[in-house]
Formats: C-alpha cells, structure tokens, sequence
C-alpha cells in the first residue's frame, strides 16, 4: 500500500494536471493584464515629458513590444521544452515573468530619472513577453498530453479559460486598490501595488507546478527514441512540419490576435479613449464581462470534440467579421449618447491644404505638429472626436467646421515655442468652445450611458473571441508531433497573438488618427480575420481525431 501511496504522488491525477497548467497560466496574463490596464496611468508616469495623445500612444507602444518579443521567447524555450521537457521549461517561464512584473512595481518613473525610466519599463516589457512567449504552449501542451482522446478540446479549454482569469484578477486587484487608496492616490503611488503583488503569486505558481511530472507523451517519446532531435530544422526547415506552422499561423493565430484583442483591449481603450467613459465604470465592465463569459472557453472547446476544431473556430471568426464595425457604432451610441447625437446633427471636418497635414501619430515625440492643419487636427484627436476631411487650395490656413460653424486654425510654423503654445491653446479653446455648443460632450454622462446594451454588444464580441479561443490549444497541439510540438506550435501562437494582437490597440489608434474616423481602426481587426477565414476554409485540415502519440516521427 505504502509503494501504491508513493506512485499516486508521484503521478498527479489529470485534475491536478490541468489546475496547476491553469494556475501558472492564468498568473502569467494576470501580470500581463495589469500592464495593458493600466496604460493611462502609466503614460503619465513614464511619459511624462510628451504630449497627451503621444504619451498615450507610447504607453500602447510599450504593451505591444512586449508581445513582439514573445516569437523569440517561443524559439527559446520551445527548443528546451523540445529537448528538455515540458515541466523544467514553463517553471523556468513562470519565474521570469513574476520577477520582471514585481520589477515594474519598482521602478522609478519619468520625474525621478528621466529617460532611464522609460527604457527600464521597455526592458522589463521585453521579459514578460519572452517569459510569456515560452509559457503558452508549454501549458497547452502538458494537458493535451494528459488528455484522453475525445476530452482533448474540453481539458485544454480550461487553458484558454486563464487569459479570462488572468484578466478577472487584474482588474479586481485595480479596483479594489483603487477603491481602498483613492483615485489621486492610486493614480500617483496605488498602481504599484498589483504589480508588487505578483511576488505573491509567484510563491503559489511555483508551489503548485513543483508537484508536477514530465508528460507522457514526452516519456514515452524519450524511452522509444534516442535519436537526437533537431526541433528548429524539423518544425521550419521540413515541408511536413513547417506547411501545419504557416497554418496554424494565417488560418487560427492571426484571426486570433485579431478578434481577441480587439474584443478584449481595443474596446476597453475605445470606450475609455474615445467615447470618455469612466475609467472606473470601464473597469468593471469589462470585468463583469470577463466574468460572464470565462466558461464559454470550455464550453466551446467540449463542442470542438464533438462537431470538430475547425467549424467552431470559424464560427467564432464570421461572427467578429459581421459584428465589428456594427457593434462599435452601437456601442458609442449605448456608451456616449451625446457624442452619436453630436456627430450626426453637427459633423466635424477638417478643411485644409493637403500638403501642411502630417499623419498625427509620432511614436518617438520629435514631430512639431505646427501647420495649421497639424494643430486643428491634434486638438481634435485628442479630444477623441471623429472628423472627415475636405482639401482646401494650396497655401491656405486650415478651417474646422462643426456643423455650421467654421473655426479657423493658425500656422505656427513661423512663430517661436511660446508663441506656438499660445497660438495652440488659443486654437484649442475655440474649437473646444464650438464643439460645445454643437454638443459634443467633454465625457460620457453616467445617467445616460445604457449598461445592458453597452455588456450585450461587448458580449457579442466575447462569444467570437472565445469560440475561435476555445478550441484553439487542441488544434494547434494535434497539428504537430511530440518532437517537434512545442517549438512548432508555440512560434505561430505567439506571432499570432504577439505581433498581430499585441500591436492591435496602437496600430487601430494610429489609423484612427490617421483617417480622423473613430470606427477606422477596426479595419485592422477586419482585415487579418478575412484572410484566416479564407485559409482556414481551403487549407486546414480537421485534427479532432488524431492521436499525439502516433502522429508524426
């Protein structure tokens, strides 16, 4: 009895399996979570030497870097999960990543030592998407691994389930921080403490995987072949492998970098930005949200073993593609009455020479933004207010008509950095004043804002997100062979989500400055999910039925 009690310990039942995957996971996207929502309050702090609309563009910019560098995090320990093992590799994961959160908690900001703030917060960034890079498949992997066939999509679901638990615990961290400080507080020191509290979560993450074994598939890889595996040449540089990584890549990951951040961050980021909802209100939304449909993750991977991988998927990516640009206008009109009022009964445009208007999007704060057509349109996209514009003739100072009324700009190109502040804050006033009076509002009205409409049409988005996310593990897992799944698998999944959703909120931000249309952006999130529709339709194959034991060399 006491050897049959050893080897019970020593094999973790397949609950265990999954809750100690799920745990590390979801606190690995409870410090990502934290960052991306608190970009404003961050810009302040490490940007604080731009303008309002840069530093906010800095700070997005920030959030998305760390996604770039999650690819060569997949490179990194995709190789050693090949090589080594899955446990040894998502222990090393989760570590990295709570000791460069607990560091953001830390670090001095902008006024304490100027530019080294920035660029530390950069690096630390950098860590958590290498750590984060490497942690994903991992995770997915080990459970897969476990899994009888048949509850493959349904155990694995519990994985995507931890990107909503990971955001469930962020946010309540912020509000209840929030509510116990005080907004100026929290506002000045408060947003420290989720970080500094991952220092917590990290002691439990590491407690619980420590009682892990290797998979078995990966022993069982390890006592049938001594033949030296070579993950990188054979996921990428073999066609057998490497056309199921160009798959993976443009039929699932890229649609899913798209649908769910989109559905997840650019909507938080639009109503907050944009439609100048409470930042608080927002918050709890979006947590409400989360909370709502974190079980739709299961329950659609449970439905992807029964009717397959792929038509739930694309379910969920037709879905996003008719509701974006539909849902985003309802939502201003649910979210900011007042603002959907004002732009239909007094719309905005910008009459000016071509040629003095730059794009109003500068990543690295050196642009000046002194043409006439420059300072109407930054008072403008700071405001967050929709604007067509209409060519004037060449030489001429740009006009913004609301409505009937028309305010002209000035050229401050001649004029030197006194006068030019001055001459903007004059131009700002007026063109504040006259969207005043046409009724555009400085911020959402709470009395007016529709809470059911605003959480059904976020839902909707929500069900997309999580019926092409539900089942997403298992058919990336059942895409590839034991020896090369973790590298193959992990390098699409973080191009997917890294590079395409990680850069969805900044990039969908410049479009909207750069087109002066507030629904512009979502063109971004449109054009990645048509192209994995139309591959995904063609190419992928369903994997619902393979064994990932035999799959493969």
């Amino acid at each position: 009895m006491a050897a049959g009690e050893t080897a019970a310990r020593r094999e973790p039942g397949l609950r265990t399996v999954v809750t100690a995957s799920a745990a590390g996971t979801a606190f690995e996207w409870y410090d990502f979570f934290v960052f991306g929502s608190l970009a404003t309050v961050i810009a302040r702090h490490f940007f604080a030497d731009a303008g309002e609309t840069v530093a906010y563009i800095m700070a997005l910019l920030t959030f998305g870097l760390g996604f770039v560098v999650r690819p060569l995090g997949a490179l990194v320990f995709g190789w050693f999960g090949d090589r080594t093992g899955r446990k040894t590799t998502f222990l090393v994961t989760i570590t990295l990543m709570g000791l460069a959160t607990v560091a953001i908690g830390l670090l001095p900001d902008y006024g304490q030592i100027g530019i080294a703030a920035p660029i530390l917060l950069l690096v630390m960034r950098m860590l958590q998407g290498f750590a984060l890079g490497g942690e994903y498949g991992g995770a997915a992997i080990y459970v897969a691994e476990h899994a009888p066939q048949g509850r493959r999509g349904y155990l694995t679901g519990w994985i995507q389930t931890t990107a909503a638990f990971g955001l469930i615990g962020a946010l309540t961290v912020i509000l209840a921080t929030r509510a116990a400080v005080g907004p100026e507080a929290f506002d000045a020191w408060g947003w420290r403490i989720p970080f500094l509290l991952s220092a917590l979560l990290l002691a439990i993450s590491l407690w619980i995987r420590l009682r892990l074994n290797e998979s078995p598939a990966y022993r069982l890889m390890e006592a049938e072949s001594d033949e030296r595996r070579a993950p990188f040449r054979e996921a990428f540089l073999t066609w057998r492998n490497g056309r199921f990584v160009l798959l993976a890549l443009f039929g699932i990951m890229i649609a899913q970098g798209a649908v769910w951040y989109c559905g997840y961050f650019y909507t938080r980021f639009f109503m907050e930005r944009v439609l100048k909802v409470d930042a608080n209100t927002v918050d709890q939304l979006v947590l409400a949200l989360t909370v709502a449909s974190a079980g739709l993750y299961v329950f659609f991977g449970w439905l992807s073993d029964r009717v397959g991988r792929k038509p739930v998927m694309l379910f969920g990516m037709i879905l996003a593609l008719v509701a974006f640009f539909p849902g985003f206008h309802a939502l201003t009109r649910a979210a900011n009455p007042a603002l959907a009022e004002a732009q239909a009964a007094a719309p905005v445009t910008v009459v000016a020479d071509p040629a003095t208007c730059a794009l109003q999007f500068d990543p690295i704060g050196k642009a000046s933004f002194s043409s006439s057509c420059d300072i109407a349109k930054s008072v403008l996209s700071n405001a967050g207010i929709s604007y067509a514009n209409a060519a004037a003739p060449v030489g001429s100072v740009a006009v913004v008509r609301v409505g009937a009324t028309e305010i002209r700009s000035v050229d401050g190109r001649p004029l030197d950095p006194a006068a030019l502040a001055a001459a903007r804050a004059e131009v700002d006033g007026r063109i504040k004043a006259a969207l005043a009076a046409a009724g555009y509002p400085s911020r959402a009205d709470p009395a007016r804002i529709n809470l059911p409409l605003v959480f059904a049409v976020l839902m909707i988005f929500m069900v997309a997100a999580t019926a092409l996310y539900g089942p997403q593990a298992a058919a990336l897992v059942e895409l590839f062979p034991t020896r090369v799944r973790y590298t193959a698998m992990s390098l699409p999944y973080n191009i997917g989500t890294g590079w395409v959703g990680g850069l969805l909120p900044a990039a969908s931000f410049a479009l909207v400055a750069w087109s002066g249309n507030i629904y512009f952006g979502l063109w971004y999130s449109v054009a990645f999910t048509l192209l994995a529709v139309i591959v995904s339709l063609i190419w992928l194959p369903e994997t619902r039925h393979r064994d990932l034991n035999t799959i493969g060399t």
